[in-house]
């Protein structure tokens, strides 16, 4: 299905007209009406007289829409009455109709109530206005409309991971179709990339939204210059209803939208914010990762639309391109679904620096420790301290922990969730099945090997408290003795302060990594 070209239209021209004197009383002093205007897209003009706009559609066919025809016109409008009374009811009046004597019928007409053009939410960011209670608000507002839209088959399919698929490689194909030569601009080779890696291995986690009914009939076009924030609160107009499919969308997706436009008004940090406001009001329990994604998605089709905009001669049309591709480049590379093996010995921090990475990552956490005395029936903190390969740490136990850990990896990283695995990482049999599951669900692996001095590992073990390692200083001596190397992994010193270890760690793991892009943080936790 090919994405509409108006997302994000810019208004192509405008003509005004001073017609305050045309309303009775106007000459005995009474407040004046506000000014007439005309507003002109490509498929419409919007007349706004009084405290009323009037909105006509365009006789155009434009293969994705065809208003050549009165009937068409007529159906379009009452399409748009309809499905915008669900976030503007008392906005949306009704159809009214032009005469003219020279036509044979009356014209269809969009009634509306006139928003306050000083309260649109593009207009508040921009002046760097506090915008966060509406916000909230409109999260709340689309939250609510989403959990009461109808679900039905013909919705969820649009909600697929092969839907989803499908719309990017069309829109992949556009924007090389644009170029006259068939290259793509800067940036785009790498979407494409990013994008085939997270949704080839992602099948299990867009099912799973289906079955949770996330996918909805949503409003398709949620832009900030749509949005009016009023004293009782924000008005949603303009959503997409020339064509079911392209409204129909997971609820994270059409939250997205919104999100992604205001990074374009230079303001991340309410992007973010309205992301995590929606994700309270509709319990929804979305990965960062599919945040991300959805981000992206939404500012590459944007960049399409710049880039036939610029074709047509609209000016910095293409340099806006560029700027909505290197967002979707930046939401891609943090959306990567990452599996961080992160080893050493007994003593050498790596639990430590495992907890601290999951936290600043905000990313699942699975301790080998943990596991292995869950397997057994026993609380974590309970002692099961043995010998060297004795007891709990027998071969047998080790690799039933293993299997377990990269098994319970693997379910996390199908849902887009990226994991820190810690455990020692000794046997290299073991590291090389972490490498075949990365690679199955299509996951970005990352090895850190946790190094320091003997006698830091002997004043550690000796010093630190009871906790779900039973590993001391006999085990990680005689441990040492028989350490392979293990080449492929990225040395962490961890001798030093926890922050300067988690630099190096976040160096490997984020190297692409920016504070441009909005955090979409959840608390690690290991799975019930």
């Amino acid at each position: 299905m090919t994405e509409p070209s108006h997302y994000g239209e810019p208004v192509v021209s405008e003509r005004r007209a001073d017609v305050s004197v045309l309303r009775p009383g106007a000459a005995r002093g009474t407040p004046p009406l506000p000014r007439a205007e005309v507003r002109e897209t490509h498929t419409a003009v919007v007349m706004f007289v009084g405290d009323r706009a009037y909105k006509v559609k365009k006789p155009v066919d434009l293969t994705f829409l065809d208003y050549t025809t009165v009937a068409a016109r007529q159906t379009a409008c009452e399409r748009e009455v309809a499905l915008n009374r669900r976030f503007a009811p008392d906005v949306y009046l009704g159809i009214g109709e032009f005469s003219s004597p020279d036509a044979e019928l009356p014209e269809p007409v969009v009634v509306m109530r006139r928003m306050p053009t000083e309260r649109r939410l593009s207009q508040l960011v921009r002046e760097g206005m506090a915008v966060d209670d509406s916000l909230r608000a409109v999260a709340r507002l689309l939250a609510a409309h989403h959990a009461r839209a109808p679900r039905s088959r013909e919705v969820d399919e649009q909600g697929t991971r092969d839907a989803l698929s499908s719309r990017w490689e069309a829109s992949f194909a556009q924007v090389r179709a644009l170029s006259d030569d068939g290259a793509a601009p800067d940036g785009v080779e790498e979407v494409e990339r990013l994008v085939r890696r997270y949704l080839a291995g992602r099948r299990h986690l867009f099912d799973t939204r289906i079955e949770q009914g996330r996918v909805v009939d949503g409003h398709g076009d949620l832009l900030a210059e749509d949005v009016f924030c009023l004293d009782d609160g924000p008005r949603v107009l303009d959503c997409l209803e020339f064509d079911d499919n392209l409204r129909y969308v997971d609820g994270l997706d059409d939250a997205a939208f919104l999100a992604m436009d205001l990074e374009q008004l230079g303001a991340p940090e309410a992007a973010a914010f309205f992301l995590a406001e929606y994700g309270e009001y509709s319990g929804d329990p979305a990965p960062p990762s599919l945040r991300h994604h959805y981000v992206a998605y939404r500012a590459f089709v944007r960049a399409k639309v710049s880039l036939i905009q610029a074709r047509q001669g609209t000016p910095r049309a293409e340099a806006a391109a560029r700027r909505l591709i290197t967002t979707a480049v930046r939401h891609l590379r943090v959306s990567a679904v990452g599996l961080t093996l992160v080893g050493g010995l007994p003593g050498s921090g790596k639990s430590t620096l495992s907890g601290a990475l999951a936290d600043r990552l905000g990313v699942t956490l699975l301790s080998s420790d943990r596991l292995r005395k869950e397997l057994a029936g026993i609380p974590a903190e309970q002692s099961a301290a043995a010998g060297y390969g004795e007891g709990l740490y027998s071969p047998e136990w080790t690799n039933k922990t293993y299997a377990a850990l990269l098994d319970r990896a693997s379910t996390l990283l199908s849902r887009g969730e990226s994991v820190v695995l810690d455990a020692t990482w000794t046997d290299a049999g073991q590291r090389e099945a972490a490498l075949r599951m990365a690679e199955r669900t299509h996951a970005d692996l990352v090895a850190l090997h946790c190094r320091v001095p003997g006698e830091t590992t002997a004043a550690r073990l000796t010093t630190r408290a009871p906790g779900a390692s039973d590993a001391g200083l006999d085990v990680a001596t005689a441990m040492a003795a028989t350490e392979p190397p293990w080449p492929e992994a990225v040395r962490v010193d961890t001798s030093g302060s926890l922050e300067s270890a988690v630099v190096q760690a976040l160096a490997a793991i984020r190297p692409h990594a920016t504070s441009q892009v909005p955090v979409f943080r959840r608390p690690y936790m290991e799975p019930d």
